[in-house]
């Protein structure tokens, strides 16, 4: 199995990245090609002393930057380590992605190249969460700000899919979040969706309010991009501020502190948890091919569980049952697709 990794891509880039892939290649039986700048890649190598029998770099001239504008940095940069990366599993000479770079850049390069799967619309980025009765899912957090109703319910089969057989789910619940419980509940768009995902095949539970999303009763949550990527970010804000508050609190005195001292292994597992360097990077649901999209700040940590997951989603041959299950979905009318 050869993985492809975006040397350039991320705040930390490429330090973190290399040290990310020295972890792996101790840990993983995978092969790793990185693609990005040769020189400063090499230095790298070499100061995080990473074994090289499975390593090699494939050199690309150009970044897309994180401010850049998605469409027109993958049109006008064609050797970023973004594209090189993504043509590399386009001609077969690696098996999966992953990046840490411009989101929407990877979004673009990747739907344009690897196209989409049969019976499949429009990419998701599905994103584990932590919650109060283990991990669920949430999809779309960011590529589709804009989707149709049959994209809604590609999403939740391609999550229904994921959750089965990387979380490990028997049989996956299926939420659709909205401002209410009652099927009535949100625009006409939103009501259309709960019956489309009423009728599946899908264990759908229904409408999820924002507040449940975790407390664990629902394993796979279905949203639109725009909502799913404010989601994730005034979650990321909150378990900031709750950090950063506790840390406060239990500095205030000398009895806080001892507390803090005894409940630190408490603490540490809390951390653990949470901590989204432990589950990797998010699935870009829907292309022919292993999409990994890291978080731009990603760590060592994070960037070799990120590989991690590649390989699990190439064992486990997600794409093709996402295809079978796909084809089950009977195509709706000109009304359902909002055509």
């Amino acid at each position: 199995m050869r993985i492809a990794i975006d040397g350039m891509g991320g705040d930390n880039a490429p330090s973190a990245i290399v040290e990310g892939i020295s972890q792996a290649v101790r840990e993983f039986d995978f092969d790793i090609v990185i693609v990005g700048d040769t020189e400063k890649i090499d230095a790298e190598l070499s100061r995080h002393k990473v074994p090289r029998g499975r390593v090699s770099i494939q050199h690309s001239s150009e970044v897309v930057g994180m401010q850049e504008s998605p469409v027109i940095a993958v049109r006008k940069k064609r050797d970023s380590s973004i594209s090189v990366a993504v043509n590399l599993v386009k001609t077969g000479k690696a098996d999966a992605l992953v990046s840490a770079g411009n989101t929407g850049a990877v979004v673009v390069a990747s739907t344009l190249s690897l196209r989409m799967l049969k019976g499949i619309e429009r990419p998701g980025i599905a994103i584990a969460i932590p919650t109060q009765k283990g991990v669920s899912l949430i999809i779309d957090v960011g590529a589709n700000i804009a989707p149709k109703p049959i994209h809604m319910l590609q999403y939740a089969l391609m999550g229904d899919v994921y959750a089965r057989h990387i979380l490990k789910k028997t049989n996956p619940s299926v939420g659709l979040l909205n401002v209410g419980e009652e099927e009535t509940k949100g625009t006409d768009f939103m009501i259309q969706i709960h019956g489309l995902l009423s009728e599946s095949h899908l264990n759908f539970c229904g409408n999820v309010e924002g507040r449940d999303i975790f407390e664990g009763d629902c394993d796979v949550i279905v949203c639109d991009g725009f909502v799913g990527n404010v989601v994730l970010k005034v979650s990321e804000g909150i378990a900031v501020t709750i950090n950063q508050m506790l840390r406060r609190q239990l500095n205030r005195t000398i009895l806080t502190k001892l507390g803090a001292l005894l409940s630190i292994s408490a603490f540490r597992e809390l951390k653990r948890e949470t901590d989204y360097a432990e589950y990797g990077g998010a699935p870009l649901l829907g292309v022919d091919g292993t999409c990994i999209i890291c978080h731009g700040s990603s760590s060592a940590k994070a960037i070799k569980n990120a590989i991690r997951v590649a390989g699990e989603f190439i064992s486990h041959k997600v794409n093709k049952e996402i295809e079978e299950k796909a084809a089950e979905i009977v195509m709706p009318g000109e009304n359902i697709n909002g055509t």
